[in-house]
């Protein structure tokens, strides 16, 4: 098989090819490396090889077709997990993540892993241990994090979807950076297992980057479903998703909000993005109607996310150096900093600041009384430049002293903090609500910049509503179709 011809194909497809003889999994297998072999020297977005041989017995919806998964919360036995952390770097998992266990069953040929920030916390990816996955839409741009390097390889043609998963918008931001669908599903409907109950509270979800919107839905018809050590059990979608592609939407009522707390005048781009996503909506008979105000307060969610995941960052570091027996050399500059934030926190405040979750949750739920969805922009900004969030040399040495002298808790005083806020939320600050919500949300890809850069647009869903959110995505992808459109790398 041509590169060309395996390009012009989602997952459903080449598994269709496969399922009819028409194609051999290794022959698949083959392509894709081929094509990571010739493109990955210049995107990164493959870290770890993972010896794959495909067997001609391979059973599943997904049969032989070639896959990767992200080096984060997708364990796959005998290898490391880095999640992008020097420090776990050379210790190899018992097992398979459960997550990863239901992609083989389902016969995905799982051939590596992929690049993330280190700890998945950053919505860039570019961690000292890797270096940074570059966008292939233009490789001096971020294709976006945690899930960066999955997103970079789906946009660059080497595999049609790859693992994600997102606790602030990791699935949602490289999405919109690298022009592919990406849905965070609700609140405990994909598994964390075995080693996990839930992650960050439930905040954080599995699932994957894909350039259909029917690859994303069959996914996650794969992946969804409780666990035996699971917290509880999830109530499931009333049919497959694969099902709702095609289905008719209804007339939605669809509210529409872009200034944000954080970001009160988004980039022109992140503007017409949405603009032209309400044309397509109304022409398509939605009734859609732009918000005064946000139905949250966005500014309080904020705070409340940041507070809590450096916390959650503070206990990564501490997990990591019980599992490696790494110091704090293992760990980067930013990561120590965002973990004396953390360990700064008190108790009481953490605690508040995880039971505020359901005053934002209630103030979400009013809006959905008079509303089916939120639109939003996924993105704030246009992809940045790659070393654009860099401290400056200044900051990285007055850090270095506060963190060498175990006095890193005072730069919650000094502009570092505000520094850090601005530049790591100030882009993507549509996409922590779904998260700490726990509702589902979809970016699609339906704008590119005038400088040819996917910008992602938003949908934000209630409580089960991932068929809604996949039937409507079903509909624009129709009515403006994507996964035509090549990076030019």
């Amino acid at each position: 098989m041509r590169f060309d011809e395996y390009r012009s194909h989602d997952a459903t497809g080449l598994a269709k090819l496969v399922a009819d003889n028409e194609v051999s999994a290794s022959e698949l297998l083959a392509v894709a490396r081929e094509r990571a072999a010739e493109v990955n020297p210049r995107i990164n977005a493959i870290v770890r090889d993972i010896p794959a041989s495909p067997s001609p017995d391979l059973t599943g919806p997904f049969a032989g077709v070639p896959f990767l998964i992200k080096d984060l919360a997708q364990d796959y036995a005998g290898l490391p997990s880095s999640n992008g952390s020097r420090s776990l770097a050379s210790t190899p998992v018992a097992e398979h993540s459960t997550v990863v266990r239901r992609w083989l069953d389902a016969g995905l040929v799982i051939f590596g892993k992929t690049n993330l920030p280190e700890f998945g916390a950053k919505g860039i990816s570019e961690p000292e241990l890797w270096g940074p996955a570059r966008n292939p839409w233009n490789t001096d741009r971020t294709p976006g994090g945690s899930s960066g390097g999955s997103a970079a390889a789906v946009a660059a043609g080497i595999v049609p979807c790859a693992g994600a998963n997102d606790g602030g918008g990791s699935i949602r931001i490289p999405a919109a950076c690298c022009g592919l669908v990406g849905l965070k599903p609700s609140r405990g409907l994909t598994p964390t297992g075995p080693l996990t109950g839930e992650s960050m509270h439930g905040a954080a979800v599995q699932g994957v980057v894909s350039r259909t919107v029917r690859d994303t839905a069959a996914m996650f018809d794969v992946i969804a479903g409780g666990e035996t050590w699971g917290p509880y059990s999830p109530h499931m979608p009333e049919s497959p998703l694969a099902s709702c592609v095609g289905a008719d939407p209804g007339r939605l009522r669809i509210g529409v909000r872009v200034p944000s707390a954080i970001t009160p005048q988004p980039h022109r781009e992140a503007v017409e993005a949405v603009e032209a996503t309400v044309r397509a909506l109304t022409d398509l008979g939605h009734h859609v109607e732009e918000l005064p105000q946000a139905p949250f307060d966005d500014a309080a969610l904020a705070r409340d996310f940041l507070l809590t995941w450096f916390v959650y960052v503070a206990w990564q570091i501490d997990e990591a150096k019980r599992v490696s027996g790494a110091g704090d050399d293992a760990f980067e500059r930013d990561t120590l900093i965002m973990a004396a934030l953390g360990r700064a926190t008190s108790s009481v405040d953490y605690v508040d600041a995880v039971a505020r979750r359901h005053e934002h949750t209630r103030r979400l739920t009013t809006f959905f009384e008079d509303y089916d969805l939120l639109l939003t922009p996924t993105l704030a900004t246009p992809p940045p430049s790659i070393g654009e969030f860099d401290l400056p040399v200044a900051l990285q040495r007055a850090s270095d002293v506060l963190l060498k002298t175990r006095t890193a808790r005072f730069l919650r005083f000094t502009k570092i903090v505000d520094d850090m806020v601005d530049k790591n939320l100030g882009w993507v600050p549509y996409t922590q609500l779904a998260n700490l919500t726990g509702r589902p949300a979809i970016s699609l890809p339906l704008h590119w910049t005038a400088d040819g850069l996917p910008l992602g647009v938003q949908f934000v869903a209630p409580l089960t509503g991932e068929a809604l959110l996949i039937t409507l995505a079903a509909q624009l992808e129709e009515a403006l179709p994507w996964a035509d459109r090549v990076a030019p790398l």
